[in-house]
């Protein structure tokens, strides 16, 4: 894999000043950066953002084959797409912005280096039930039955079901990984897949999964309802405007909403994992 070289003055230097004047300066950087791009502010700005990219390749090392190093360069490459796509005025912190870019840079990396996942038989065949079934109850009910319902009448759990969409949609094209909208031009994905024949890989791309449902769990019930709808439904925003009786566009601005609440849900995730193994090294030396 070709190297992605960081210039020395990236690499290197104490950065011995705490996280607010971090922040600010960080600010001040992607500002001058959006009026007056320039490689000299894209370093400084990738130099200040330098842990994020590697608690991203820290954990994702731990659930794959690749060396930290590979991982970690090509973390740098999605941190510096989202620098050239972050836009200050928009109020969105960029630490936020950038986890997806970085960990979707990753993982596109992992996804085309890897097989793809068989999803089960039984799976396939609850898939094709389900379909049977909402459309059967669409017609009886004269509207379409809600996921809950679905499960139920199919004797699965909310979070069987939802896996089972999952594994459907991350086979298709336009999938759970699909480029969303987030601020003005800017796009981001909402998650991406893991997918290997190997028992780590199976095992890596399960947490993902779970934790993408774990944080459209947290996600207040408009905006859940309407990334649910397009993206585990399979419903067009049109069509999901349409059953919640709004515009296409409020349901635009939902989506985008959760997307942001998601996003950050994951950088505290990927946050928290990265303290165990500091811990761990700490113990060893000991």
């Amino acid at each position: 894999m070709p190297k992605f070289s960081l210039p020395h003055t990236i690499l290197g230097g104490p950065m011995m000043v705490n996280s607010a004047a971090l922040r600010t300066r960080g600010m001040e950087l992607l500002v001058a950066y959006a009026e007056n791009p320039s490689i000299a502010l894209r370093n400084q700005i990738v130099q200040l953002n330098l842990g994020l990219v590697r608690k991203i390749a820290h954990r994702l090392s731990r659930q794959c084959s690749e060396p930290y190093e590979d991982l970690e360069q090509i973390g740098f490459l999605g941190l510096i797409r989202a620098i050239e796509r972050f836009q200050p005025h928009q109020g969105c912190a960029f630490s936020s912005f950038a986890v997806p870019y970085i960990r979707g840079e990753i993982l596109h990396f992992l996804r085309d280096s890897c097989h793809s996942v068989r999803i089960p038989r039984r799976w396939q065949e609850l898939q094709r039930q389900g379909q049977q079934l909402r459309e059967a109850l669409r017609h009886e009910w004269g509207r379409a039955p809600t996921e809950q319902e679905l499960a139920s009448a199919l004797n699965l759990s909310m979070t069987e079901w939802q896996e089972i969409h999952l594994a459907r949609r991350n086979r298709m094209p336009m999938s759970l990984d699909a480029t969303l909208n987030q601020a003005g031009d800017s796009s981001v994905t909402l998650v991406e897949t893991l997918p290997d024949n190997s028992q780590q890989w199976q095992q890596a791309a399960l947490e993902e999964r779970q934790q993408l449902i774990e944080a459209i769990g947290q996600l207040e019930e408009k905006a859940r309802t309407a990334i649910e709808s397009v993206y585990l439904r399979g419903l067009t925003r049109k069509e999901a405007a349409q059953q919640f009786g709004i515009s296409p566009m409020t349901i635009t601005r939902r989506i985008n909403r959760g997307v942001q609440k998601i996003a950050e849900h994951l950088e505290r995730m990927a946050n928290e994992s990265s303290i165990q193994p500091q811990n761990d090294s700490r113990s060893a030396a000991l």
